[in-house]
């Protein structure tokens, strides 16, 4: 059994990968740390885990933490994993990073966050569709929520050197803000409401750039906007894609099944993805439609923003690291209606 522990266990993220992980056949859960509830039960916050789950918070130091633990979650804001990332890899036990202090390299994460990284190194960005190579690596930055419905979306396009112009519009659950309230999230601002924020700075934008370049250098052209909806859960893109050429939705049909051809998390369902249908689930759930006056491609990503957007994925990444079926402990029905 794999002996995993979760950094920063009490939140949203951490409690999801509690519920996926407590039911995965190959983890014993070990540890769940928070230093504000060091000694009270992690079902006193995640009440859902309740009869499942007989662990007390802990807040170990990490020497204690990599003794005990095979795999370790980091589910700690910005800037906070770089404080624990060296000491947790100085031995046998790998690491899934679910903040953003890796994914992106050092000048730009500093230019973007604000922030000094005092742990510069390289890491994996993990987003199994496109670096299956987490699997030889001890430690793996899991990607960001938009960015992942985004980049999915789009990465079938840049790939094949069609992308010339890519505009993502994203919606979102309230979820995807944390688990402490805010003015946005106060129910009577965002009831019968949509939010748009940072129109045109959003930090996420940086990924997605990062990864669509890396697939065709001479895509620089992509913009992205988010906007909060009245939901817990899950992720809507809208992708405005122009192409260097036009295509028909046949061609995207052929490009698109080619390209996720054995990639099981990718669901190609028929009319428009629904929020419903991937939540609670590790799915992304992708459709298409060309618009060939205007060499534009729609395409529509859905995911749930706290299992393929964040604790889902890192479980994949972890399967992957142990040599496991990337679908192991995860592949399971969403959550509809």
């Amino acid at each position: 059994m794999i002996k995993a522990g979760i950094i920063g266990a009490s939140g949203y993220t951490g409690g999801e990968l509690l519920r996926l992980l407590v039911n995965h056949p190959n983890v014993k859960l070990e540890l769940a740390t928070s230093r504000s509830l060091a000694g009270k039960p992690v079902t006193s916050t995640h009440k859902h885990l309740e009869g499942f789950l007989n662990l007390k918070y802990e807040n170990p130091d990490p020497e204690n933490i990599r003794e005990r633990c095979d795999v370790v979650f980091l589910a700690v804001p910005h800037g906070s994993a770089m404080n624990y990332v060296p000491e947790l890899l100085d031995g046998d036990t790998k690491v899934i990073d679910l903040s953003a202090d890796y994914r992106l390299e050092t000048s730009e994460f500093e230019k973007i966050y604000g922030l000094k990284h005092t742990d510069p190194r390289d890491a994996v960005y993990g987003l199994v569709e496109l670096h299956p190579e987490a699997s030889e690596e001890s430690f793996v930055a899991n990607p960001g929520c938009f960015p992942t419905g985004a980049i999915l979306a789009a990465a079938p396009l840049a790939a094949a050197e069609l992308l010339d112009i890519a505009v993502f519009d994203s919606k979102t659950g309230i979820s995807g803000a944390g688990i402490s309230p805010t003015e946005t999230s106060h129910y009577p601002n965002l009831a019968e409401n949509i939010i748009p924020y940072k129109l045109t700075s959003h930090r996420h934008r940086a990924e997605i750039i990062q990864e669509l370049t890396a697939l065709d250098g001479r895509l620089r052209n992509i913009s992205f906007t988010p906007h909060v909806i009245p939901s817990i859960r899950g992720i809507l893109t809208t992708a405005h894609l122009f192409t260097k050429e036009p295509l028909s939705t046949d061609d995207l049909k052929t490009i698109y099944e080619g390209f996720y051809r054995d990639r099981p998390f990718i669901r190609f369902p028929s009319g428009v993805p629904s929020l419903t249908a991937v939540r609670g689930s590790n799915f992304c759930d992708i459709s298409f439609e060309a618009d060939k006056e205007n060499n534009r491609v729609v395409v529509l990503s859905a995911i749930d923003n706290l299992v393929k957007g964040a604790s889902g994925q890192a479980i994949q990444n972890m399967n992957l690291m142990f040599g496991l079926d990337e679908i192991c402990g995860l592949w399971m029905p969403a959550a509809a209606p």
